[in-house]
C-alpha cells in the first residue's frame, strides 16, 4: 500500500493541467471529500502497528504535494492566455457591464446656471467660510446689537463670547470680505449655503442655499439694479414679469423684496404661491453708505446695489417641486428624475 501511494505522489509531481476545469478535476479525484486521500486515509486503522510511522508520513507527504501542484498550476493559469483573446476570466473584448451613470443635485444644476447667467454680464464668483464672526456677518452690514437677526432663535452661534462665532446666515459675508480685499469696480456673485434657527416645513428648512450679488461703482443706480433682475429672470425663467416690493434690509436702502409671477395653472402653481401667483425668490436693495464705509470704500465716490435669491426656491420653480424637504431627503427616486438635466461647470 506504501508502494502504491509513493506512485500517487509521482503522479501528482508530474501531473500538468491546459485549463482551470482539467485542474479542478485533478483536486476533486485526490483532495476532494471523495477523493483518493480521503479513502487512504480511511485505511490507516487497518495498517501494521510497525508501519504505522511510515505509512502516514508517506500520505501526508502526498497531500502537501497534491495541494501545492494545485496552487501553483492556478496560479499559473490565471494569468496564462491560452487564445488571442480568451483568458482565464473570459473574453476581454467583450463589452462590461453598464454602470449606471448618476445625475446632480437640483440645487447644483440652478447654482450651475445662475452663475452661467450672471458671468455672460461680468459678474465673477466669490466664495467664504461658513462659520463666521459677528463683524463679517452682522456688525459691517450695518446690523446693530439689537436687531432681531442677533437673536439665539434666529441664528446657531458656536461661540459667544469674546467674540460671536456663528454659522452664516447669508452670504452677505462674503461680499464684506470681497470688499475688504478688493477695490471698486466690484461685480461679483456669492453662491453658498446658509443656516437658520428655523421650523423645517414644506416652505422653510434650517440649511438653504442663497446666491447673493453686489455690484459697486461710480454712478450706480436703481434703474441698474431692475435691469440686472429683468435680465436675470427672463434667462433663468422666460419671464420677465417681476415686482419690488418695499422692504427693509439695514445693509441696503431703499429695499425690496423680489417677486416674479409664476402663474396659476396647477397645483404645485398654487400650493407654493399661497394662490397669489407671485412668488418672492430674494431680496434686494441699494448698499447702504455704511456698508460701505465699513469696508473702507468710499460712499461720496461709489455707489452700488445687493441682491439674494434662494437657489431652492427657484428650484422649485423650475422643476415643479411642492416640498422644500426633498432636497435634503437623500432619496436616489427623486435625485433620478434629475439625470441628463442641465450639467455645466
Amino acid at each position: 500500500m506504501i508502494e502504491e501511494i509513493k506512485a500517487r505522489i509521482q503522479e501528482a509531481e508530474a501531473f500538468n493541467a491546459n485549463t482551470l476545469e482539467e485542474l479542478e478535476a485533478f483536486r476533486v479525484e485526490i483532495l476532494g471529500s471523495k477523493g483518493a486521500l480521503k479513502e487512504y486515509f480511511a485505511k490507516f486503522k487497518e495498517v501494521p502497528a510497525d508501519q504505522k510511522k511510515e505509512f502516514g508520513k508517506v500520505l501526508n507527504t502526498w497531500k502537501s504535494t497534491a495541494e501545492q501542484k494545485v496552487n501553483d498550476l492556478k496560479s499559473s493559469l490565471s494569468t496564462k492566455v491560452t487564445s488571442g483573446k480568451e483568458t482565464s476570466w473570459g473574453d476581454l473584448t467583450r463589452p462590461g457591464e453598464a454602470l449606471e451613470i448618476g445625475a446632480r443635485h437640483p440645487i447644483s444644476i440652478v447654482r450651475n446656471q445662475i452663475i452661467e447667467i450672471f458671468s455672460r454680464i461680468g459678474f465673477n464668483v466669490s466664495e467664504g467660510p461658513e462659520v463666521e464672526d459677528d463683524w463679517h456677518n452682522f456688525t459691517a452690514l450695518n446690523l446693530p446689537e439689537y436687531h432681531p437677526a442677533r437673536d439665539m432663535q434666529d441664528t446657531f452661534f458656536i461661540q459667544t463670547n469674546p467674540e460671536d462665532i456663528l454659522l452664516r446666515t447669508h452670504t452677505s459675508s462674503v461680499q464684506v470680505r470681497y470688499m475688504e480685499e478688493n477695490k471698486p469696480p466690484i461685480r461679483t456673485i456669492s453662491p453658498g449655503r446658509v443656516f437658520r434657527n428655523e421650523a423645517i416645513s414644506a416652505r422653510s428648512h434650517c440649511i438653504f442655499h442663497q446666491v447673493e450679488g453686489l455690484y459697486i461703482d461710480k454712478n450706480v443706480s436703481f434703474s441698474d439694479l431692475k435691469q440686472t433682475l429683468l435680465y436675470f429672470t427672463e434667462q433663468l425663467f422666460g419671464k420677465s414679469k417681476i415686482r419690488l416690493r418695499p422692504s427693509y434690509f439695514p445693509f441696503t436702502e431703499p429695499s425690496a423684496e423680489i417677486d416674479i409671477y409664476w402663474g396659476l395653472e396647477t397645483e404645485t402653481d398654487y400650493k407654493i404661491t399661497k394662490g397669489t401667483g407671485w412668488l418672492e425668490i430674494g431680496g434686494c436693495g441699494m448698499v447702504d453708505p455704511n456698508v460701505l464705509t465699513n469696508c473702507n470704500i468710499d460712499p461720496k465716490e461709489y455707489s452700488g446695489f445687493a441682491f439674494g435669491v434662494g437657489v431652492e426656491r427657484i428650484a422649485m420653480l423650475l422643476h415643479q417641486i411642492g416640498d422644500i424637504r426633498l432636497f435634503f431627503e437623500n432619496d436616489v427616486r427623486f435625485l433620478k428624475q434629475f439625470k441628463g438635466k442641465y450639467m455645466p461647470l
